[in-house]
């Protein structure tokens, strides 16, 4: 079926419909990229209830908060799995910090950007080898840089497969899943971080403000993307 054609006829299927006939035609070749987020820790927990072997990766920028680190281990441990964890390639990494400076990030969105591609971007290419689909935790309720986007979609730059079973999720439905399934998440959640990412580019936010507020906060929100999801 053609990109069009699967959207069509996935439209009014649930995520676990979704993820078993995408597991299943593509075993071996799909893998979900894992941000450690509530929808991330949610598909986790559906596709060990599918298929365990399927491969699971997720990105350490080497700025996480010990919390993430913490949420690694709940998780292998809760599952019996060991999370496939990918890192930077220290060489562009030692470049970019004596070029830049360590928070170079704080200087302007093309430095932001960089530092971001170093530390994230890069890593997920090569963790891409041997892929057709990558499984995400996107929704279009997150920002509006994502109210736009398909359950299925084709990736020009990696060549492969977006799959984005929670789309329509609300957070509301997220949390439901969550609570209902005692899916382990990232105990910052309940001290007001809805999206948590890198250490410095991550705060809290107030009741009210947008989920995605807290990430790169002193940026637009139209330009709140590290560039793992350009469109």
């Amino acid at each position: 079926m053609s990109i069009e054609e699967l959207n069509d006829f996935f439209q009014h299927k649930s995520p676990e419909e979704v993820l078993r006939y995408f597991i299943r035609e593509y075993k071996g070749q799909i893998a979900l990229s894992s941000s450690l987020g509530v929808e991330d820790q949610a598909l986790t927990d559906i596709i060990q209830k599918i298929d365990p072997s399927t491969r699971i990766f997720t990105l350490d920028t080497g700025r996480l908060f010990p919390e993430t680190y913490s949420l690694i281990d709940k998780t292998n441990m809760r599952y019996g799995i060991q999370l496939e964890v990918m890192f930077p390639d220290y060489r562009e990494l030692e470049k970019l910090v004596s070029r830049d400076g360590i928070n170079l990030f704080y200087n302007s969105i093309e430095q932001r950007k960089a530092c971001c591609y170093v530390r994230k971007i890069e890593p997920l290419k090569r963790a891409f080898n041997g892929l057709k689909v990558w499984i995400c935790g996107l929704r279009r309720e997150q920002s509006v840089t994502r109210n736009n986007i398909q359950l299925v979609e084709w990736d020009e730059a990696n060549g492969l497969i977006k799959l984005n079973p929670l789309i329509n999720f609300t957070e509301q439905q997220v949390w439901e899943y969550i609570r209902a399934n005692s899916v382990p998440y990232n105990i910052l959640h309940d001290q007001g971080f809805p999206s948590i990412g890198c250490q410095p580019c991550t705060r809290a936010i107030k009741p009210g403000e947008d989920i995605r507020s807290g990430r790169w906060w002193w940026e637009n929100p139209e330009q709140k993307e590290c560039g793992l999801h350009k469109r």
